[in-house]
């Protein structure tokens, strides 16, 4: 074997292939592994769908029916203690630099493979190569590493072998439910970390994920960029992908003018959005107002006041609570649409046990008290709830 490998390339040319390499390691974690296994957003050509299994089994030696299992428990069961790996619960630190031991630990239970793994792939190739030889994978890519690239091959391996574990186990499982921004008030503590999902491949908008996590696109902002699903476009206009499902998005008539039927179906299904709306368009507005109005001592109050407002309350601990009740205790306006905030979001809370007939009902009376407030935004949020429409058409 020659020194310097087949390849014979300078420093910048192993740096460039090992970004490539790696890169195609995390669309195959993102598009087969999480939407296409997972959640099953979309379905993969045979094809394809086999070079990523075989790619990972080379690159992670993971196994997909242990990672689907692992992943589906940590939605059912996110921060909590049955969550395999919450930062939120297990702390950052942990999760962070820990996380290939938590996975491998999840790994090695049964229970957790037969209850969550169902529909993995179980051919001749996974039960007696993939499964059975997971390290022989990745003993092959040592191999053509140092064949290609010679002694530095070594190092290129390294790096393979550590890019999932740190950034997908590590980063996503922890920094993305730990810190960063929120689209939407889901139920755990998930973040968008940046809104270029380009170097985790999408993973980055873990967020919106968790708000619609069936959906196979996660940017859910115009300026927010999921390049996992760039390539998903491009594997279906080429007849190796198919779009199952994505996040859907409110549809508005501009000539509807009354709380029907059709406006509280579309109300539910569009809830995180509504909620998001709500909190932009009058929590926030009112809170500027108020903080507008105050004197020192109210603008110091209200200055971090909309965080509190606008949170998923069971997100709250006992101090952000506290704060949270001195707030609405010396604000009348922000109590108001709190208060309203909260009514609403019991529509979707009792949706499947409350007849529809008696949250049309609530909804109505919701919206006729709110213009009965005098405070504009609730007023305009209101009348706007009016246009909301079913979609003739969603594939969500």
């Amino acid at each position: 074997m020659p020194l310097e490998g087949l390849l014979n390339l300078p420093w910048y040319g192993i740096v460039a292939i090992t970004l490539a390499l790696t890169h195609i390691t995390i669309v195959a974690v993102t598009v087969y592994l999480h939407r296409h296994q997972a959640h099953r957003a979309l379905e993969l050509h045979p094809l394809i769908a086999h070079f990523f299994r075989a790619w990972l089994w080379m690159t992670t030696g993971m196994v997909t029916r242990q990672w689907v299992a692992i992943h589906r428990k940590h939605h059912a069961f996110c921060e909590t203690r049955d969550d395999p790996h919450s930062p939120q619960v297990l702390g950052l630190r942990k999760v962070l630099w820990q996380g290939a031991e938590l996975y491998q630990a999840a790994a090695r239970d049964h229970t957790l493979l037969d209850r969550y793994g169902q529909g993995t792939p179980d051919d001749w190739l996974e039960r007696h190569v993939y499964s059975r030889h997971h390290r022989l994978g990745v003993s092959i890519m040592l191999v053509i590493d140092l064949v290609l690239f010679g002694p530095i091959g070594l190092s290129v391996w390294a790096i393979q072998m550590l890019w999932v574990p740190f950034w997908a186990a590590g980063v996503i499982n922890g920094i993305a439910h730990f810190w960063g921004y929120r689209n939407y008030e889901c139920k755990d503590a998930a973040t968008n970390i940046i809104p270029w999902g380009i170097l985790i491949a999408g993973e980055e908008l873990h967020n919106n994920h968790h708000t619609y996590a069936a959906s196979a696109k996660l940017s859910s902002k115009w300026w927010e960029f999921d390049i996992g699903w760039m390539y998903i476009r491009i594997l279906a206009a080429i007849g190796l992908a198919q779009v199952k499902k994505v996040a859907r998005r409110p549809q508005l008539d501009p000539r509807k003018r009354s709380i029907d039927m059709e406006t509280l179906k579309s109300v539910i299904q569009n809830r995180f959005q509504v909620l998001a709306r709500y909190s932009r368009e009058v929590i926030a507005q009112v809170n500027r107002i108020e903080k507008s109005r105050g004197d020192a001592a109210a603008r110091a109050l209200l200055r971090r006041a909309r965080r509190l407002l606008t949170r998923e309350t069971s997100l709250l601990d006992e101090s952000a609570k506290q704060r949270l009740a001195y707030i609405l205790a010396n604000n009348r306006h922000l109590q108001t649409v709190y208060e309203f905030k909260l009514r609403l979001q019991t529509l979707w809370l009792e949706r499947e046990r409350a007849p529809t007939e008696h949250l049309l009902q609530r909804l109505q009376d919701w919206c006729k008290q709110a213009e009965a407030t005098g405070i504009e935004a609730l007023q305009e949020f209101a009348r706007g709830l009016q246009r909301y429409r079913l979609a003739a058409h969603t594939n969500a």
